[in-house]
């Protein structure tokens, strides 16, 4: 539930922590009876926590598609991402993946953990998956297929514009967003999303993956897997592993700034397109993970930690987001606050701190013109409020109680 010296620097992230808490708990109760269902939900809630829990607040129906839509696609990323797979093998499966979807019986070892598993047992995915309704295995086929296809392209293709960049992008995440409106579309309860502003929500998601996960992908084993564009890293080294060398880390957060800025572009079309949402279950599993990626893109930004280890946002943090964003005012606010903090980290001597700045205004003029700023709840504590040292020890003891119950076995 995280740690007891974070809730103490962040009092008041502890309720919703709890709630956080208690709510993957449910989920975690909502496991269908059979086999097959079973097995998708777990595994779900496995490699997707947090995803796993906006998923549950789905209808039915929609929730088991998206649940499916979610798991085929982990299963392709998984091959896609495993370096220990040769080309002329990798390649085939990814261009037939969207037949293998169909075969109860095909499965492919590969990856690692929880993955493996997914990928050892994906029967089970099919077998869920031909349960779905028509409307859903069609849109589910069309973007596996699609995705696989530019999977394999870019296996054997460098990143090396920004064209590129936006169009490994597009294979990879824009077509999530197409494939999500599809099958909201096909649920009766949302209108069919324009393929522009359904690729930004993929985009902004994806680059803020890539920017974060620099150090992991770079120390990849056997082979490092990047996508950072040549074109923009070129400006700063010679060869993109150099930015995690401590000689050149003005250089490397210069880059990193450069690849933020660029991210920042998709900000306006992911808030007109939240906008658009009218089921609200539809609309919360769309705006958590997009509040995540701004707050995270805040955190990366002239970070030099982005090159040393691991920088994402407390629990706490997280869980707030998740219990605040019901109504897209919570999204406007959350943006503008967010890019409050972006912007108070801008240096003047970065090389990019003009088109930067330049973005952020955008985006904070977009969240202005909402007119839902004026009696907002900040997601950033400026000032650390003072506890005194009871109240402080009565939470430690609550918090320890509700670890203590929600670790205790079901069957108690």
């Amino acid at each position: 539930m995280g740690s007891f010296g974070a809730i103490l620097r962040h009092p008041d992230d502890f309720y919703p922590l709890l709630k956080l808490k208690m709510a993957v708990r449910h989920a975690g109760k909502q496991i269908p009876p059979e086999p097959h269902w079973a097995f998708c939900y777990t595994m779900l809630h496995k490699v997707s926590r947090s995803f796993g829990l906006v998923i549950q607040q789905l209808d039915t129906e929609l929730r088991n598609a998206v649940c499916i839509f979610y798991l085929v696609l982990r299963a392709l990323d998984t091959v896609e991402d495993d370096t220990s797979i040769a080309t002329e093998v990798k390649v085939p499966i990814l261009m037939a993946f969207h037949r293998h979807i169909y075969d109860r019986d095909w499965h492919f070892s590969c990856g690692t953990k929880e993955y493996k598993v997914l990928m050892d047992q994906f029967h089970h995915v099919s077998t869920a998956f031909l349960e779905l309704g028509k409307g859903y295995q069609e849109a589910i086929e069309d973007i596996t297929m699609r995705m696989g296809a530019g999977m394999a392209k870019f296996i054997c293709k460098e990143v090396e514009t920004i064209d590129d960049y936006d169009e490994y992008c597009h294979y990879v995440a824009g077509l999530v967003g197409l494939g999500l409106s599809k099958l909201f579309h096909a649920s009766g309860s949302e209108d069919l999303a324009s393929d522009s502003l359904s690729n930004s929500m993929g985009l902004f998601l994806q680059k803020t993956n890539i920017i974060r996960d620099y150090l992991e992908d770079i120390n990849e084993i056997p082979k490092s897997r990047m996508f950072w564009p040549r074109q923009i890293w070129s400006k700063y080294v010679n060869k993109l592993e150099e930015l995690k060398y401590e000689e050149n880390s003005v250089k490397a957060v210069q880059c990193l700034n450069d690849m933020v800025t660029n991210a920042l572009l998709h900000v306006e079309e992911c808030l007109t397109y939240m906008s658009a949402l009218r089921a609200p279950a539809i609309f919360r599993f769309c705006a958590i993970p997009q509040i995540m990626a701004i707050g995270t893109l805040a955190l990366c930004y002239n970070n030099i930690e982005v090159f040393r280890g691991v920088v994402k946002m407390r629990r706490g943090l997280t869980a707030k987001v998740i219990e605040r964003t019901k109504t897209m005012s919570d999204v406007y606010e959350a943006f503008f606050d967010f890019s409050c903090m972006l912007k108070s980290k801008v240096d003047k001597n970065d090389p990019n701190a003009t088109k930067t700045l330049s973005r952020i205004e955008a985006i904070q003029k977009t969240c202005r013109e909402s007119g839902t700023l004026n009696k907002r709840k900040s997601y950033i504590i400026n000032s650390e409020p003072r506890y005194n040292s009871t109240l402080i020890f009565v939470l430690l003891i609550i918090l320890a109680i509700v670890i203590a119950y929600a670790n205790r076995p079901t069957n108690m």
